[in-house]
């Protein structure tokens, strides 16, 4: 039987690797398998960047992928989190009773839920903030090139 609360800190904790995709569709699952990408190239982005610098390109492209992924599994840990035992046992566990115990909500899952809402809000503003300031920062080099 899956539990809520696992599946919450799952997609908190190894989200970005696809940890609760797994964990709740088994290995078959694509989207699971998919979402180390975006993960990989946001750790290659921050390698670029203590390499290269702050004024690489790529990494001001790459390094929010990492971010925008954290954010996304942090919001699906919230989601998980605050669903009814009703309806994540008749989705994850249709043949337990409605309210049987894998998907109450405990204390661990509302710290999972707070620490998701807090890390996930903080990444997600940082990849924002980070994106667009490199971005107007391009925009203001390549307009001093084009005026000298």
């Amino acid at each position: 039987m899956k539990n809520k609360t696992v599946a919450a800190w799952l997609a908190f904790l190894g989200g970005p690797l696809g940890l609760h995709r797994f964990y709740l569709y088994g290995l078959g699952d694509w989207i699971g398998w998919l979402l180390p990408i975006p993960t990989a190239l946001g750790v290659y982005g921050i390698q670029r960047v203590q390499q290269w610098g702050q004024d690489d390109q790529l990494s001001w492209m790459l390094i929010p992928l990492l971010g925008f992924t954290i954010a996304g599994c942090a919001l699906r840990a919230i989601l998980y989190g605050l669903m009814t035992p009703e309806r994540w046992n008749a989705r994850f566990n249709p043949a337990a009773a409605p309210d049987a115990a894998p998907g109450r909500t405990h204390w661990y899952t509302v710290f999972a839920i707070a620490t998701s809402l807090l890390v996930g809000t903080a990444v997600l503003m940082a990849s924002i903030a980070f994106s667009f300031q490199r971005y107007f920062e391009y925009q203001i080099e390549e307009a001093r090139k084009i005026s000298q």
